[in-house]
Parts: structure tokens; C-alpha cells; sequence
């Protein structure tokens, strides 16, 4: 949401966040490759990861808080170069990763241009002055206790800027502040999440363009090209400007692994290590009744393998090796649970029996790896709807065979740190960082399974898939309980392709591509609709909306697939 301000008055600045820190140090990884070793080379450039930071500045809004403070790095490796100053929100302990870059030493340059070269001028992108409007008309006030100065580098042909420079005077960085890349040894960015949104009211000519803006928008900068192929590194920069301006319609870019050199990549043993340490325990809420089994677990207790035209299943054993690999889902095949009692007792699970599968990948580039850890459950319990203080249970609305859920840690291969941990939420998630997570022992952070439906959440609540300002939506409720599974123990990685063929045995199971449950369509959908049309007009509108937003999932029983046919099985989570 937008915060109206007007120009006149003063910001007061927020306290500047604390540094952060993990609870343990980081461990000896274990030897070998290039991972941690605190550099990387991608191609001509050689990357390395600043975390120490300076302040330059801050910017708020009147009043409200959630403001931003501004930082450039400290401690930058001798002979590297800063691309761009760093940015993060007051509201979390300050933990940055700021990429700095030169030249690798003995490599030709391509078409006699160097990689890193200065820019040759900067452009003023907007200003704010603490004491107010300023004679060049380019400035408005009341935003922070000092001047916030936004500059773009204007790179020489043939290179592109991938950060911006902040200023706390009006003054012009020197131009040898910053470094701009070649341009083939970029790619194409976009900008994510929000910073700080700032709509401007009265006399704003605070900005460089002829055309002024009525808001003001911070935002970070990522790849447009992520997953597990991805050449595209984000810098740790952000980008700024008119709401709706894009840092590619400003020149600027990330930078590019051009060959996806994946040698920073963690080793086999390494992968064991960092999950080892940073393994989240996943707790389930105490009223929960679908627990999570092990994949082997719920096979030998039952699960069979059902072919469409044919009324006879095939059981399974513990790996599943009557499972049919390799194929699309066309709906030929399915696995589907034995009758009688056995069938009604494996949808409970076997907590005790409960692993989680890791999927260890590259990301960024190469410049970091993501673990994506993968958790089953025998049984999607059904949904419920919550309307005000009202919950009203949902039938089976939701519920289905076979449930796959995952939440994802992204490492530094710089360091071996943990940057973020991704929670998977139904369809999408989010990403928050480590320096926001809850922790259990250690450096091992919490993840929390919702009731019945077993998306992630970083910390205990009702969340809702709907309106929560109304109060109207489906209910998620995460809570902490002795129901709960330590990651860190108790996981199998089950797969690591930048590892090569045969270096990680993948379970038959894995390649199984059809639905995990058969398909069973209900009238749940009429009965939401029968709810909503009964309300008040003022709360039947926006329920009515929110109903056409929920997923097909809550009025059809339908086995998912597995983790491998996900679309962020190779590609980027939903972010």
C-alpha cells in the first residue's frame, strides 16, 4: 500500500537497524571445489560477497515508520569494484549480501574492452532534501533527517550499470565510485518485492524527468532468467523510480555466469554439511491429524498403483518399482489406497517414519544453492472457511490422496551462509530472510505446517487464502507441537544434477509423473456460493471475489504429482 505524504515536515529517522547475527558460528566446511572459498569466477569476472556496511542514509515516511536505510560497502576486497549501493527495510536486523567484481587476472578481453569500466557521468533519478525544496527545483523534503541522492551511472557504449548510487549531499559520486559491466557479460533484470512506496502530495519536483510522478517506489532488483539453468546473478542491488518504472527501462542489468560455471558449487559432502546445520525442524500443528510418513512407509503399508480401463491396483514395495518413470501425466496411471480399515488407517501418516527429500540446485547463477526439501503426507485433510469470528467447516472441500509440500533454504556459495528460506504456501510462498526467521537451536530455523493443509509459515498464526483485512478466506492455522521433524536428521537428498549422472541415486518414486491419488469432483464450490450470496451486501462482494480467486483444488479431490513435475522442480520458486 502506498503511504500519502505531503512535502512539508520532517521525518523523524528510525533507529538504524542491528547487525545480524546467526546464534552459532559458522562451521569448517568440509574441503573441496570452489564452495565457500569467498570468491567466485564467472567467465572474465571474478565475484566476491561484501557483508560489512556503512550507513549513507535513511528515508521514511511522516509519519508511520517503515522506512529504509541505505548502506555502501565496507571492507571491498582490494582491486575490486562496488556496482551499487545496498538497500534494506528498518523493520529486520541489517544482513545484506552485496556482490563486488574485477577482472580475472590472465583472461583475454574480448574485442580489446575491458569487463568493469566506470561510468562516464551518473543522471540524478530523484532527490530529497531534509531542509526542502532546493533552488535546482530537482528536490522535495520530508522524507529523512538528511538529503537522500538517487544517481544512475551512465555507462560508456558497449557496458550497462547495475546499481544505483545513494548520496546524502547533492554532490556527484566520483565517477570511479562504481564499476559498470560489458554488456555480454550481463543479463536482463526485473524488479521484485517493495522497499518502500511513497505517494507524493503538493509541490514534488523532486525528480530528473520532465514528467513528475505522483509516486515514488523502491524496490530490489533479481535475474529475469532464475531456476536451476539460469545464467542471470542478481548483485544484491535495487533499483528506483516512478511506480511502475522498471530497472531495464532505466539500462540497468545483472550481471551473467555466461559459461554457468557451477564450481562453486557445494560437494556431495558439503550438501550433507549444510543441511546438517541449517536442517529447519518442521513442526506440525498440535490438532493435526494427517501426519507426514516417509514415501517407503506409506507403499508397504498399502498404496497401490491404479491404471485407468483396469479395476485391479498393484501394490507396491518400500521404492516403488512396479511405478511406471520417465512418461507425462496423461491420467493413464495413479496410485490409490487399499480398501477397508488399511485404507482408512494410512491416511494418518507415520510421523516416526517422516524424512525429508532434498532437492540440492544451483541458483543465481551459480552463486548460490538452493535446497528445496520436500515433505509427504498421505492425506490432504479438508478446508475451512472463516468468515469474521465465524469458521465453518468445509466437508471435505480441499481434501486429497497424496500431499507434497516443500519449503527451500538458499545458501551463499560464497560463504556457505543462509541468505532466505522460501515457504511454500499452496500455489506461491515467499521468501523471508534469515535475518527475520525464527530459530530453534542454533542456526537452525523453524518452519511451521498449516492444519490439514500443510503449506509453510515461518511463524505460528491463522493465515488466510483470501481477504484478511475483511477476515474472509480459507483458514490456515500453524502452531508449534511435539509433532514435529527435525530436517537436519532426518532427510535423504534425493537428488543433485549439477553433481552429474550416478553421483546421487535418485528413488524410482521421483520419476513417477502422474497424480499421487485419484480424482473426485465435488459440489463444494455451490455450497461457498450458497454462504456468500446469504451475506451482508458490504461483506458479499469481496467474498464473492475472493471465492473466484480460490484454486480449483478446494472443490475437486485430485492426487497432486510429484515434486518432480513442479514447475520449480528446475525453475525459480513462485516469488
Amino acid at each position: 500500500m502506498l503511504q500519502r505524504l505531503g512535502i512539508g515536515g520532517r521525518a523523524a529517522e528510525e533507529t538504524e537497524p542491528a547487525r545480524f547475527a546467526f546464534a552459532d558460528a559458522l562451521p569448517a566446511w568440509p574441503q573441496g571445489g570452489g564452495f565457500a572459498t569467498g570468491r567466485i569466477c564467472v567467465g572474465e569476472l571474478e565475484l566476491a560477497a561484501v557483508t560489512a556496511f556503512e550507513k549513507i542514509c535513511a528515508l521514511s515516511a511522516t509519519k508511520g515508520g517503515g522506512g529504509v536505510t541505505f548502506y555502501r560497502p565496507v571492507g571491498v576486497p582490494e582491486g575490486f569494484s562496488v556496482l551499487g549501493h545496498y538497500c534494506q527495510p528498518n523493520t529486520r536486523p541489517l544482513h545484506g549480501h552485496l556482490l563486488v567484481a574485477k577482472a580475472v587476472a590472465g583472461k583475454p578481453e574480448s574485442e580489446s574492452l575491458p569487463p568493469l569500466r566506470p561510468p562516464h557521468d551518473y543522471e540524478l533519478v530523484c532527490a530529497f532534501r531534509a531542509d526542502g525544496v532546493g533552488e535546482d527545483r530537482k528536490s522535495c523534503r520530508g522524507y529523512g533527517r538528511t538529503g537522500a541522492y538517487f544517481w544512475l551511472p551512465v555507462p560508456t557504449d558497449g557496458y550497462r550499470a547495475l546499481g544505483l548510487l545513494v548520496t546524502a549531499e547533492p554532490d556527484k559520486p566520483p565517477l570511479r565510485e562504481v564499476a559498470c559491466a560489458r554488456a555480454d557479460l550481463t543479463d536482463e533484470c526485473e524488479p521484485h518485492g517493495s522497499l518502500l512506496q511513497l505517494q507524493l502530495v503538493g509541490q514534488s519536483a523532486c525528480w530528473s524527468s520532465s514528467t513528475v510522478p505522483a509516486a515514488f517506489a523502491l524496490r530490489g532488483i533479481r535475474p529475469t532468467h532464475r531456476g536451476m539453468w539460469g545464467r542471470g546473478i542478481g548483485a544484491g542491488t535495487f533499483c528506483c523510480g516512478a511506480v511502475g518504472l522498471s530497472p531495464r527501462e532505466q539500462g540497468m542489468a545483472c550481471l551473467k555466469n555466461v559459461d554457468l560455471d557451477l564450481s562453486a558449487m557445494p560437494t556431495l559432502e558439503q550438501a550433507h554439511a549444510v543441511i546438517r546445520h541449517y536442517g529447519p525442524t518442521l513442526y506440525f500443528h498440535p490438532k493435526e491429524v494427517y501426519l507426514p510418513s516417509s514415501v517407503s512407509w506409506f507403499f508397504k503399508n498399502g498404496a497401490a498403483l491404479c491404471k485407468k480401463g483396469e479395476d485391479a491396483a498393484v501394490e507396491l514395495d518400500g521404492e516403488g518399482s512396479h511405478l511406471p518413470c520417465g512418461e507425462c501425466n496423461d491420467g493413464e496411471y495413479w496410485i490409490g489406497l487399499p480398501d477397508g480399515k488399511r485404507g482408512e488407517s494410512i491416511i494418518y501418516g507415520d510421523i516416526d517414519s517422516a524424512e525429508l527429500y532434498a532437492h540440492v540446485k544451483p541458483a543465481m547463477g551459480g552463486t548460490c544453492t538452493d535446497v528445496a526439501m520436500w515433505v509427504f503426507c498421505p492425506f490432504n485433510g479438508p478446508a475451512r472457511f472463516k468468515l469474521g469470528p465465524i469458521t465453518i467447516p468445509l466437508g471435505k472441500t480441499g481434501q486429497h490422496i497424496g500431499d507434497w509440500e516443500h519449503f527451500t533454504l538458499r545458501v551463499s556459495n560464497f560463504t556457505g551462509e543462509l541468505m532466505a528460506v522460501y515457504f511454500s504456501q499452496h500455489s506461491g510462498g515467499r521468501w523471508v530472510d534469515a535475518s527475520a526467521l525464527e530459530y530453534t537451536a542454533g542456526n537452525k530455523p523453524a518452519v511451521y505446517s498449516s492444519r490439514n493443509g500443510h503449506a509453510s509459515y515461518p511463524f505460528p498464526g491463522v493465515y488466510l487464502q483470501g481477504s484478511a483485512a475483511l477476515g474472509i478466506g480459507i483458514r490456515n492455522d500453524a502452531a508449534r507441537s511435539e509433532l514435529a521433524v527435525d530436517s537436519s536428521a532426518k532427510y535423504r537428498i534425493v537428488a543433485a544434477e549439477y553433481l552429474g549422472e550416478g553421483a546421487v541415486e535418485e528413488p524410482r518414486w521421483l520419476n513417477f509423473m502422474r497424480v499421487w491419488g485419484p480424482t473426485v469432483v465435488y459440489k463444494s464450490r455451490q455450497r461457498m456460493e450458497r454462504m456468500t450470496s446469504a451475506m451482508h451486501r458490504r461483506l458479499r462482494s469481496p467474498a464473492e471475489r475472493m471465492l473466484n480467486k480460490l484454486p480449483n483444488e478446494l472443490s475437486r479431490e485430485e492426487g497432486p504429482t510429484g515434486p518432480k513435475e513442479k514447475n520449480n522442480w528446475e525453475g525459480d520458486e513462485r516469488w
